[in-house]
């Protein structure tokens, strides 16, 4: 079954522009390959896409580690805002970019909500 790459891009389009604060938005394979983005100018794809992976191996290595059980999300905090790995399946990842003026409780929910039709397209 073929993914349907223009849907994902809309849906991504579409919680970019809708979602406070959201600065862009990436779904991407397990093993860094990009299927889907709406990112800021500047960014490469395939770039931001393999250090999505990247995070993601290491978030599941710590998970593992210490203890923590299977990772749902994983987080990157910095002064310009924060990052945000979402499972999207066993085959996705959903790579979301907020400013620091995020309301963190909100963007969840948002993020909640991209994934169920994000998986319902990819699956």
């Amino acid at each position: 079954m073929a993914i349907n790459t223009e849907k994902l891009g809309y849906i991504l389009q579409n919680f970019v522009s809708t979602t406070s604060d959201v600065q862009g938005a990436a779904i991407v394979t397990p093993d860094g390959l990009p299927l889907a983005s709406n990112l800021p100018g500047g960014m490469d794809e395939e770039r931001v896409s393999a250090m999505s992976a990247a995070m993601l191996s290491l978030g599941e290595r710590i998970g593992q580690e210490l203890a923590r059980g299977a990772i749902d999300r994983l987080y990157v905090e910095g002064n310009e805002g924060i990052s945000i790995l979402t499972s999207c399946g066993q085959d996705a990842v959903f790579l979301v970019l907020a400013g620091k003026a995020a309301k963190q409780g909100v963007l969840m929910l948002e993020i909640k909500r991209a994934v169920s039709d994000l998986k319902h397209t990819l699956f």
